[in-house]
């Protein structure tokens, strides 16, 4: 079950169903954000996901799941394709550049549903290729 619904997450992701995701998500689901605070809850997973719409278009590709048994634990490993669309704070200057690094994310799951997405990225590696 964990498998799939981190599939279906990922494929939410990819067609950039924000709906589709917060379903995959508990009421209280904790988003550990790359280099970022924790934020609780769906309310400011779904205004994350906002803001990243604004600012970075991004297909996952290559996308390698596992889970531990039971269930209750997931990972993925993927390539992050994107586009730099609008200036994000603190960041470099957005000019449509383009960028691909390796990421991965993490899952706590409990009754089919996502409680914990965790997810990395080379923060120094993307500010390079965008500079």
């Amino acid at each position: 079950m964990s498998e799939d619904t981190i599939r279906r997450y990922f494929d939410a992701f990819n067609t950039a169903d924000t709906d589709r995701m917060l379903a995959l998500l508990s009421d209280d689901v904790a988003h550990h954000v790359n280099e970022g605070q924790v934020r609780h809850g769906k309310e400011l997973f779904r205004a994350f996901c906002d803001h990243m719409a604004r600012c970075y278009r991004e297909e996952l590709t290559d996308i390698v799941i596992f889970s531990a048994e039971g269930g209750t634990r997931g990972a993925a490993e993927f390539v992050v394709n994107g586009t730099y669309l609008e200036t994000d704070e603190g960041l470099p200057e957005a000019k449509g550049q383009t960028y691909r690094l390796p990421a991965g994310s993490f899952f706590s799951l409990k009754d089919g549903l996502i409680t914990r997405v965790t997810t990395y990225y080379n923060l120094a590696d993307w500010t390079r290729q965008v500079s």
